[in-house]
């Protein structure tokens, strides 16, 4: 069975690219919009084995999601990776407070991507 992987992103080329990065590496792929949208979809499904998610996005941003589903309880046991333009050590730490065990910056090439993500979702 494929590994499921949430990612979330405001711009749609990024969401294409990850999206087409997973999938040609095995994995099943769903795609939210923004942080609002993932917390919606994480209260109905946590059945995710990795969570890529950028910071800056409208409605709810990455640290802001983070930490609300952390604090829902909703990513427990989740491997994270956040995936952004950001890099603020405020940011950062908010981020791996609510679990993130990875941050990378954008843009990144596929095949690191898909490395930390195999790495992190053997450990979990």
């Amino acid at each position: 069975m494929a590994k499921r992987v949430l990612i979330v992103d405001d711009s749609p080329t990024v969401r294409q690219q990850l999206d087409m990065t997973f999938s040609d590496a095995g994995y099943d792929v769903l795609a939210c919009v923004d942080g609002q949208d993932a917390l919606e979809r994480l209260r109905v499904d946590r059945a995710f084995d990795l969570l890529v998610t950028d910071i800056n996005m409208p409605r709810l941003n990455g640290a802001d999601m983070l930490e609300a589903a952390h604090a829902e309880g909703l990513t427990a046991g989740m491997p994270i990776v956040v995936l952004t333009t950001e890099g603020h050590a405020d940011l950062v730490a908010r981020a791996k407070a609510a679990g993130a065990r990875g941050w990378m910056m954008k843009p990144t090439q596929p095949e690191v991507l898909i490395k930390a993500a195999a790495k992190l979702t053997r450990a979990a």
